[in-house]
């Protein structure tokens, strides 16, 4: 099969460019030709102020980005179109490419964008369906998107704009959610149920299960509100046990947390920053437990799937996926999102309880082999562009590649 991959990375690396990059590869080491449209949000920097103001009509729709993506289609001819982000610069704009060449396109939804200007669906460290409920200006209202209600307006616009023209309705043939509570999620908030499928993310290569549980509890993720970061200080301040606690990962919020460890004098939590792929995979492996504490929803955290494939448990807010995807005292713990008094109690729990401990690490294990493997994702990414195809009523020949370079642009 030919496929064209779409994306748009942000400016700050992520889960999302992590899976792109692994389903890219995936694809391309099961024979298949695979074809790339990628940009990042890095060309804002290369634009002038002015410019910049006015890349509002190009975030709702890009001339160039549909010009660049109706030549792919017409000089390769891809049997299908696979979407993972078009915020900012690539815009919706490319599905109407797809469709006036009649290609199908399958989109992957990593986040709550579509519903949600600010993509988290929370607000003030909670949870918010306030876009859902009353309408998208509520986020103009509450200037949600980086905190700027002139962005936030952008973002707002360019999803109403859609929204009017249907084109989340009849552009797109198939989408990809991440977790059952996702897809229903997106349900609710008017997307085609036919349209929505769920396949998690995986983790590949597979970097084997650890042998034995670790001496310290982890963090791994973008160290911003949304995660739960200081509940997570605050939890560790309640402990009547010193339990080294190591944060992996960068974000808006590393000095100010950092300031905030040194003035509860928590001296037995550690800032090691961003680490590379291998050396966070063995952090992980050393760990005893991992820990997420995030005030939203999440997609499918990549720090989870991660840690089912070390077969270490994971600690996290019993919240929308987090609680569908870690099984309660079989994968690792829940406690409510945001309450530090319980997070305390889990992780002292947990670590008073080694044996109970490294069962729930071989379930985790369990679970990674059952259906976060590449076979596993590949197998159910397949069916998905099948039915997709199916849907769409094109049904254009699946060829395998027979090592023709793929053609890739990059802004």
């Amino acid at each position: 099969m030919k496929i064209l991959l779409i994306h748009n990375a942000y400016q700050r690396s992520g889960g999302e460019d992590v899976v792109v990059a692994a389903e890219t590869t995936l694809l391309r080491e099961r024979g298949h030709q695979v074809l790339t449209y990628f940009r990042s949000n890095h060309e804002l920097d290369q634009l002038s102020k002015p410019r910049q103001l006015l890349l509002v009509k190009d975030i709702i729709y890009s001339e160039r980005s549909k010009r660049d993506v109706h030549e792919l289609l017409r000089s390769e001819q891809p049997d299908l179109v696979h979407v993972h982000n078009t915020f900012m610069m690539i815009s919706p704009s490319i599905y109407r490419a797809c469709r006036e060449l009649d290609v199908p396109v399958v989109q992957t939804l990593h986040n709550f964008r579509l519903l949600c200007p600010g993509w988290t669906l929370a607000r003030n460290g909670q949870v918010c369906e306030e876009c859902m409920d009353r309408g998208l200006w509520r986020s103009i209202l509450h200037g949600c998107y980086r905190d700027s209600r002139p962005m936030s307006a952008a973002v707002a616009m360019m999803l109403q704009v859609h929204r009017y023209r249907g084109t989340w309705d009849d552009q797109v043939d198939g989408y990809i959610t991440l977790s059952d509570f996702a897809r229903r999620k997106f349900i609710q908030g008017g997307l085609p149920a036919n349209k929505l499928h769920v396949k998690p993310n995986f983790v590949t290569p597979d970097p084997g299960e650890r042998e034995k549980p670790g001496d310290y509890a982890l963090f791994v993720g973008r160290l911003s509100h949304e995660k739960g970061i200081p509940t997570l200080l605050a939890a560790w301040e309640k402990l009547r046990t010193k339990i080294p606690l190591l944060l992996v990962g960068e974000g808006p919020l590393r000095q100010s947390l950092q300031a905030e460890v040194a003035a509860r004098n928590l001296t037995n939590v550690t800032f090691k920053g961003w680490l590379p792929a291998a050396a966070t995979r063995n952090a992980i492996k050393n760990a005893a437990f991992t820990i997420l504490p995030s005030i939203c929803y999440e997609g499918f955290p990549m720090s989870i799937a991660e840690s089912f494939a070390c077969g270490t448990p994971v600690v996290c807010s019993g919240l929308g996926g987090m609680r569908e995807i870690v099984d309660h005292h079989r994968t690792g713990l829940h406690f409510a999102p945001g309450n530090a008094e319980e997070l305390a109690y889990c992780v002292e729990w947990a670590w008073a309880h080694p044996p109970r401990l490294a069962q729930m690490g071989k379930e985790a294990r369990r679970q990674y082999e059952t259906a976060y493997t590449a076979e596993k994702n590949y197998d159910a990414l397949m069916r998905i562009y099948r039915s997709t195809k199916s849907a769409s009523g094109t049904h254009a020949t699946s060829s395998v590649s027979t090592n023709q370079p793929a053609r890739e642009v990059h802004a």
